[in-house]
Order: structure tokens, then sequence, then C-alpha cells
């Protein structure tokens, strides 16, 4: 159902952003790089977590880690990560599906500023067999409530 709640959802806010079907497993980034031929760093992984008590979404890049310090000066607290069930409850997708498009709640998405550096980028579409395909500024223009730099680079 998660699947179908992101279609209708970009068929209704963005109906010219592509939806891909790999074949593949996309519920790793490295499966999701695999399959859609692409570097783990351009896959966009959402991060369900509470700050605050406050529950949101931060997606970043997939290589990315969260980095604690960072996360709690643009977040405005230490971070929690939720486990699979309350995911799933707040997001209406199961891990390995997550993605800001179609959420069940009226959950808060911030984007992490490691994913300007790419023109497009390839977050799940409700599902661990589907992607997208959007512009990082097109994606924060549909879904976020802004930017934030949460996260650390992988070392070169």
């Amino acid at each position: 159902m998660a699947h179908d709640d992101v279609l209708r959802w970009l068929a209704a806010h963005a109906p010219d952003v592509p939806v891909i079907v790999p074949g593949a497993s996309t519920a790793t980034v490295a499966e999701a790089a695999a399959a859609l031929g692409v570097e783990p760093g351009r896959i966009a992984k959402s991060l369900a977590m509470r700050v605050n008590g406050e529950v949101l979404l931060l997606v970043t890049r997939g290589d990315a880690r969260l980095d604690n310090k960072k996360a709690r000066e643009s977040l405005g607290g230490k971070p929690r990560m939720l486990d699979a069930e309350e995911t799933l409850a707040v997001t209406g997708h199961a891990v390995g599906g997550v993605c800001p498009f179609g959420l069940a709640t009226d959950v808060p998405v911030w984007i992490d500023v490691s994913l300007q550096g790419f023109p497009t980028v390839f977050p799940a579409a409700g599902c661990r067999e589907s992607s997208v395909e959007i512009a990082p500024q097109r994606m924060a223009a549909l879904v976020a409530r802004g930017w934030v730099d949460a996260c650390v680079l992988p070392p070169v």
C-alpha cells in the first residue's frame, strides 16, 4: 500500500517525477546503488527519528553518517532513531522503502545539505523495490521544512 500512496502523492504533486522499478531490491543503500547503477552517495536515505519528543524525517545522502554534534545543533536536540514498527506507523512506509512522499502522518521533513552536490538523487518510493529520481532542490521544495547540516561525509 505504501508504494501506491507514493504513486498517488506523486501523481497529485509531481507527476513529472519518474518512478523507477529496477527489478532488484533497493532496500539498502548498497542494493539501491547497484540496482540503479549510481554511486551510493546519490541514494537519498530517509531516517525517521525523534528529537526532543518530536518525530521527524531526515533525508540525507546514502554514504553520509549522522553526526551527533551537527545533528544536535541543526535539529535542536539529540536524535534518537525510531524502530521499524514506529517508523512504519509514522511514515506508512516499511524500513527499506521509507521516503518523504506519501507519508501517513504530517511528519516534518528536513533535507541534509549533503545532497546538494548532486544534480539528481534517488530516494525510495514507498517499497523495497522502487525509487524515484529527483533534483534535491525540487525534493526540498515539495516536501521539506528546510535544509540542515546534520551529517558527515565518508573520508575520500
